[in-house]
């Protein structure tokens, strides 16, 4: 089963999705109104970032998934 990671950096004002090993990861690139991408070395995309993202009620933050029908 894959695994999505999420993190919300509160004082920093990042939120982080890995859906890729954060450990293969090789280079980032920001590819505009600041977000970054994180690659491999085979340029495959293991997550991403956004900078300077903030929420009104942190605490209440949630997360829902939702799988789409093939």
């Amino acid at each position: 089963m894959a695994e999505i990671k999420i993190y919300y950096d509160e004082p920093g004002n990042t939120l982080t999705v890995w859906f890729g090993d954060p450990a293969e990861e090789a280079y980032a690139e920001e590819i505009g109104n600041e977000i970054i991408v994180m690659k491999s070395d085979e340029g495959a995309v293991l997550g991403f970032e956004k900078l300077n993202i903030s929420f009104a009620q942190p605490g209440d933050l949630g997360v829902s998934f939702e799988k789409l029908a093939a």
